[in-house]
């Protein structure tokens, strides 16, 4: 616990880092939304999978359904609209 806690007050560029070197797979399909950082499947993942997203500081949003990372931007407010419109949003993969 420990851990995941010290990598949620990651930022998004150290965590976007973090996935790109120790976690390929997660930073192939993360997407940055605002300051977040946001992973979605299409299908339900292993627990294996979801144990590694937890300890990487990630929680289920089961609103919108992604795996969701707040880089330190930690609040108690839920949004009413869509982050990714309101924010925009890219895929560091596609732009490494």
């Amino acid at each position: 616990m420990a851990l995941r806690h010290a990598n949620r007050k990651l930022n998004t560029d150290k965590l976007i880092d973090l996935l790109r070197d120790s976690a390929p797979n997660f930073f192939a399909v993360s997407e940055v939304v605002g300051k977040w950082v946001w992973i979605q499947f299409t299908d339900k993942q292993p627990p294996a999978v979801t144990c590694v997203l937890a300890e990487l500081g990630f929680h289920w949003n089961n609103t919108r359904q992604p795996w969701q990372h707040p880089c330190g931007t930690i609040t108690d407010d839920r949004a009413t609209y869509d982050p990714r419109k309101r924010y925009g949003s890219y895929f560091p993969a596609k732009v490494a």
